[in-house]
């Protein structure tokens, strides 16, 4: 098992527009033309390292590499020059793919000309396909690896093949290091759905793009959809074209998803829950179940809009205690996944359980019905006075304020009580009434020590929160 099944398969539709960037678009059997031309340029090294954009070579490097028995490695361009050298320094011998060598990749004199001897892939599923540094929000970015056999169960378990209208496109937005640009690629071209890829995201640019290119699906990270709305205010979107809009990435607020949902009532959303070890989602939330919760009066269906969904075909999800033991429905626990998709492999490292279990370290509950619920990462637990307090719980609270648009709970060190609990906010009001709102909505406990107000959070390029950046400064601060 190989990517490069998905290009043949693909490049069996021949003129059929597979990749979109501004004014060019390429074909399928355009595309297997490039990617195979440079395949035989890769497979005299040992990797292929990506530190561009969003750009039509994205598709052309990454199959090439397939085809090449190469790992492809996308990077974050946006770096520093240190941060990217010691990435670098960690393939010696690797091809390195520049911003400014994108355009050779996909130039049409680059396909002309005598063809290279046709290339054998190596069908071995085991052989790493890619490796992907995870963001590093709460620690430094650890090299994530993606066998083919990985990314291809997810493809296969959760996709049908030429299940997509010719006339269906996708817009990419998110960066080519993240692993839903990597798997939106994989999927988009398994299904036969157009991909128009977003060099650089703008709100007004990506619904201008939306319409203009007649989108079908489009993939957000949260920050991206706080954005849009934002932009749109209390106008609906006008995108009668947009079928389907996947957001995650990161937890999205509960306003700016009930904001989205009035701004685009034509649309199905879906959130997808997963981790770059995962080889993309894990659990989703679909069209269905979000207009289900959104007009329920019902609290208990309404919650739903707070839950990632459902296991994914191929995907088993257990809670586990602390001492590692399943729990019961409801309770609060460990959440641990298996599957045919899941790696849990850093470097030469595994972390899968004997049984296969990989533990994503993100805090959850399952109730009845088999909805899961992530509520933090358990490095983010507060432990104030000995008693464990999700942050996810205080933000959300904050985040029904009128005047809050953003909000990180963070615990800082306190000789008295062990953890103090800090809520760093973007927005506005009396931070005396703020606590107030929620110890009236939670407990005495619960409530927030001090309120620091910020114009923005420290964040990723995908809308993560960089935990550590803002505890160092907390600590600091405190201290």
């Amino acid at each position: 098992m190989n990517l490069s099944m998905i290009l043949e398969m693909a490049a069996s539709t021949g003129e059929r527009a597979v990749a979109t960037v501004g004014n060019r678009t390429l074909t399928a059997a355009g595309l297997d033309a490039l990617a195979r031309r440079a395949a035989a340029q890769f497979r005299n090294h040992p990797a292929v390292l990506y530190l561009g954009s969003n750009h039509l070579a994205y598709p052309v490097a990454l199959f090439g590499s397939a085809l090449a028995g190469v790992p492809f490695v996308p990077l974050n361009y946006r770096l520093g020059e240190q941060q990217l050298g010691a990435l670098k320094a960690k393939h010696p011998g690797a091809l390195v793919l520049e911003q400014e060598d994108l355009d050779a990749l996909v130039d049409d004199s680059y396909a002309t000309g005598d063809p290279e001897p046709p290339l054998e892939p190596q069908w071995d599923g085991d052989t790493v396909a890619a490796i992907i540094y995870t963001s590093g929000t709460t620690s430094d970015p650890k090299p994530a690896i993606l066998r083919h056999r990985h990314l291809l169960a997810y493809v296969l378990n959760t996709m049908e093949f030429g299940s997509a209208a010719e006339t269906d496109a996708s817009l990419v937005s998110v960066p080519p290091y993240h692993i839903a640009g990597l798997t939106n690629l994989l999927s988009n071209f398994y299904t036969g759905r157009r991909v128009v890829y977003l060099p650089a995201f703008d709100p007004q640019v990506w619904l201008e793009t939306v319409r203009r290119e007649r989108v079908t699906h489009a993939m957000l990270v949260p920050t991206m959809l706080a954005r849009i709305v934002t932009a749109l205010g209390d106008d609906t979107a006008d995108a009668p074209t947009l079928a389907s809009l996947a957001y995650g990435g990161s937890r999205t607020p509960r306003p700016v998803l009930e904001h989205a949902l009035r701004a685009f009532p034509d649309t199905g959303f879906v959130n997808a829950y997963g981790l770059t070890e995962t080889a993309s989602s894990v659990a989703v939330l679909g069209p269905d179940d979000h207009r289900t919760a959104f007009d329920s009066t019902d609290p208990a269906v309404r919650d739903r809009l707070g839950s990632v969904g459902r296991p994914l075909p191929g995907i088993e999800i257990e809670i586990r205690s602390e001492e590692g033991e399943p729990v019961p429905a409801g309770e609060t626990g460990l959440i641990f996944v298996r599957g045919e998709q899941i790696s849990g492999e850093y470097g030469n490292r595994s972390v899968l359980d004997a049984e296969g279990w990989f533990s994503t370290r993100d805090l959850g509950r399952l109730d009845t019905d088999g909805y899961l619920y992530v509520e933090g990462r358990s490095d983010d637990t507060i432990i104030r006075g000995g008693e464990n307090i999700a942050p996810a719980e205080i933000e959300d609270v904050l985040l029904a304020h009128p005047g809050i648009t953003e909000a990180a709970v963070i615990g800082v060190s306190d000789t008295e009580w062990g953890q103090r609990i800090v809520a760093v906010l973007v927005g506005d009001g009396d931070p005396d009434e703020i606590r107030q709102w929620v110890k009236e909505r939670l407990r005495s406990s619960k409530t927030p020590d001090n309120i620091v107000f910020r114009d923005e959070l420290p964040k990723t390029e995908t809308g993560k929160l960089l935990r550590r950046t803002l505890l160092a400064e907390l600590e600091a601060t405190h201290a």
